[in-house]
C-alpha cells in the first residue's frame, strides 16, 4: 500500500499558513441554501473542496436541486431546478443517496429527507454502516416519520419514508453524536410548525450545536433556548440569505499550530479568530496549558514556542483535535491524558483505540480507557503507521515525523475526505524553514 514519508523538521517551524473553508460549516450552509432556495439562489464563498463536501453536493443533486461549483475559487452557487414543483420542499419524490464515510452528510440528510413527500434511500461505505444512526431514527419516528434500516437496526443503509412531521416537539439523544440534534436543528425551520427541541442525556460536542444554532440565527431563523438543553425553533419559510461566505477551517488548523508546538515555531492561522463559530479554536487553550504562547489578533491567531508540559485535560467538547494533541503530547515533559471522548470511538474509526495501537508503535507508553487516553512520553523509532482510512488520523500522525526520524504514513490520500492539500501544505510549511 502506498505511504508517504511525514517530513522531518530539525528547525523550528515558522510561517504563515491559510487553510481551507470549514467542512462542518461548509455542509451545513449546503443544507440551509437548499431548504431556503425556494425564497432565491444563494452563493456561498470560501467552500472546502473535499470528498465529504463533494459527496454532500451530490446527494443535495440528487434531491432535485441545482448546485454549480467552483471548487479553485471555493464558490458554490445554490437553487431549485427551474422545472422543480415549489409545493415540494425536497424537490425529488425519491432518491439513492451515497454518503461514503460523511457523518454531516449522513446525520444532515436523514434529517432533511424526513421534510419530504417520498422514499429516500441513504447508504455509505462499511464503516458508515457501522456508525450509530438509531437515537436519529428514533426521534423522527416520534415526528411520524417512517424508515426501514436494510442490515441492521439502528444503522445504515436506511430508507426513510415520509409525509412531513405531525407533531411540534421532539426529543434528541445527545450522549452519541452532535449531528444528531444539529441535523433536528437545520430541518426544524421548514417543517411547517414551531418547535420545541429537547436534548436527552449529556451533550457531545457541545460547540458544533452552538455553531448549528449560530448559523441559523445568520440565515434569520428565531432560535432561543427555553430552558437549559431545550430550544424553540419557530417555523421560517421566508428564512433566506443571498449569499455566505464560509470561515477557514480550526481543526485542520489545529494541525500547523500543533507542529509549532512541536518543534517550538511560530505559526500564524489567517482568518480565524477567537470570534469563530468553531468551538475546535479551543484547541489553542490547551497549547497555552501545555506552554506555548498564543496571540490573537483582528484576523488571525498566532501559536508559539514549545508545548514542554503535559496536561490533563477534558476535550469532549473539541474531540476533533484530540489526535492532534496526542501527537504534539509525545513531546512533552511528562504524561498527558485527555479525558471525557468516548464518542470517538463511533467516528471514522475508533480513534482512542487507533491511537493507542499507532503511538505504541514509534516508542509512546499509552493507557485507555473507554472514555480517555494517556500518553507517555517514550523512547521513538521509526515505523509506517496505520491510518484506518481516518483523515485525521493520517494529518495527526504525519506531526509525530515531524521530530522522528523514519515516519511514515499508509495510505495518506485518506486525507482527501476534508483536505486534500494537507500534505502539499505541511510540505511547504518545513520548505520555507529548511
Amino acid at each position: 500500500m502506498e505511504c508517504q514519508l511525514a517530513l522531518f523538521s530539525p528547525r523550528p517551524l515558522s510561517g504563515t499558513c491559510v487553510v481551507p473553508g470549514s467542512k462542518s460549516i461548509t455542509n451545513r450552509a449546503l443544507v440551509l441554501a437548499a431548504l431556503a432556495s425556494r425564497m432565491g439562489p444563494c452563493q456561498l464563498h470560501g467552500a472546502l473542496a473535499s470528498e465529504d463536501t463533494e459527496v454532500m453536493v451530490e446527494s443535495l443533486k440528487r434531491l432535485g436541486w441545482e448546485i454549480t461549483c467552483d471548487w479553485n475559487q471555493g464558490h458554490i452557487s445554490v437553487c431549485r431546478r427551474a422545472d422543480s414543483d415549489t409545493n415540494r420542499l425536497i424537490p425529488s419524490p425519491s432518491a439513492e443517496l451515497y454518503l461514503a464515510n460523511s457523518g454531516t452528510s449522513m446525520r444532515f440528510l436523514t434529517a432533511i429527507c424526513s421534510l419530504g413527500s417520498g422514499a429516500y434511500k441513504l447508504d455509505g461505505v462499511t464503516r458508515m454502516r457501522e456508525r450509530p444512526l438509531g437515537d436519529l431514527l428514533s426521534s423522527l419516528s416520534s415526528l411520524g416519520i417512517e424508515y426501514q434500516c436494510h442490515l441492521k437496526a439502528g444503522y445504515p443503509p436506511v430508507t426513510v419514508k415520509s409525509m412531513g412531521w405531525d407533531t411540534d416537539n421532539v426529543g434528541v439523544s445527545g450522549n452519541v453524536s452532535s449531528q444528531f440534534i444539529s441535523g433536528i436543528l437545520l430541518a426544524a425551520p421548514w417543517c411547517g410548525r414551531d418547535m420545541s427541541i429537547g436534548i436527552e442525556g449529556k451533550l457531545v460536542s457541545e460547540p458544533y450545536v452552538t455553531m448549528t444554532i449560530q448559523m441559523l440565527k445568520q440565515w434569520n431563523v428565531p432560535v432561543k433556548e427555553t430552558t437549559a438543553g431545550s430550544f424553540e425553533v419557530i417555523h421560517s419559510p421566508n428564512a433566506y440569505r443571498e449569499s455566505y461566505s464560509i470561515e477557514p477551517d480550526a481543526s485542520a488548523a489545529s494541525y500547523f499550530w500543533g507542529a509549532a508546538a512541536i518543534t517550538g515555531g511560530r505559526v500564524k492561522i489567517q482568518g480565524i479568530t477567537k470570534s469563530s463559530l468553531q468551538g475546535d479554536v479551543g484547541f489553542v487553550d490547551a497549547l497555552k496549558k501545555m506552554g506555548c504562547d498564543v496571540l490573537v489578533e483582528s484576523d488571525s491567531i498566532t501559536v508559539s514556542g514549545k508545548a514542554y508540559q503535559g496536561i490533563d485535560v477534558d476535550m469532549n467538547s473539541i474531540s476533533d483535535t484530540v489526535m492532534t494533541l496526542a501527537a504534539v503530547a509525545l513531546f512533552a515533559n511528562g504524561p498527558t491524558t485527555i479525558r471525557n471522548i468516548g464518542h470517538i470511538r463511533h467516528k471514522e474509526t475508533d480513534r482512542i483505540s487507533a491511537l493507542s495501537t499507532e503511538l505504541r508503535k514509534i516508542g509512546a507508553v499509552v493507557e485507555e480507557t473507554e472514555t480517555s487516553i494517556r500518553i507517555q512520553p517514550g523512547n521513538y523509532h521509526e515505523a509506517t503507521l496505520c491510518t484506518y482510512k481516518d483523515h485525521r488520523m493520517a494529518m495527526s500522525l504525519a506531526l509525530a515525523g515531524l521530530r522522528i526520524p523514519g515516519i511514515n504514513i499508509e495510505d495518506p490520500n485518506c486525507v482527501a475526505k476534508t483536505y486534500p492539500g494537507f500534505f502539499k501544505d505541511l510540505e511547504k510549511l518545513v520548505s520555507q524553514n529548511q
